[in-house]
């Protein structure tokens, strides 16, 4: 007797794992068809319809698989999104640098300028002087010829 119920009993687990195998891939299958209804769905909609299910059944599952599809959708589209970005930060960097070079070149240049030009208004204060003194010399050489002659 035993060894019949032995063989009954691996019947009966056969049959059930049987059984869950069937309702598995049913519930897989409903799982796949609730998803497919739900993309027409609003993320709100399908959020409060995920809170009202009971956690595990098929419309909390499909729910579930429908966000993390839309938030993986969302994270290439943001990381797409982001590396264009950072290329034109790139560029836009290598630009600013071309920028700050012809600027420190152009400063560079005008300082030689002011330079050059601070030079030249000594050299035109020195003339300056050269001249006042030369024009009071000959002044003084007129007053002189002129009480000389009287």
């Amino acid at each position: 007797m035993p060894v019949f119920t032995d063989e009954v009993r691996a019947t009966e687990a056969r049959a059930g794992a049987e059984t869950r195998v069937g309702a598995e891939a049913n519930s897989v299958g409903r799982v796949e068809a609730l998803v497919q209804l739900l993309r027409s769905r609003s993320y709100e909609e399908i959020r409060q319809r995920m809170y009202d299910s009971a956690p595990g059944s098929a419309w909390w599952s499909a729910c579930k698989v429908e966000l993390e599809l839309r938030n993986g959708q969302q994270v290439g589209e943001a990381s797409v999104a982001m590396a264009r970005v950072s290329e034109k930060m790139k560029a836009s960097t290598q630009h600013f640098e071309q920028l700050a070079d012809t600027l420190h070149e152009a400063t560079r240049d005008i300082a030689d300028l002011l330079r050059g030009t601070q030079e030249a208004g000594r050299r035109l204060e020195i003339a300056v002087y050269v001249t006042i003194g030369v024009t009071l010399v000959q002044l003084f050489n007129l007053i002189f010829e002129v009480f000389r002659k009287r």
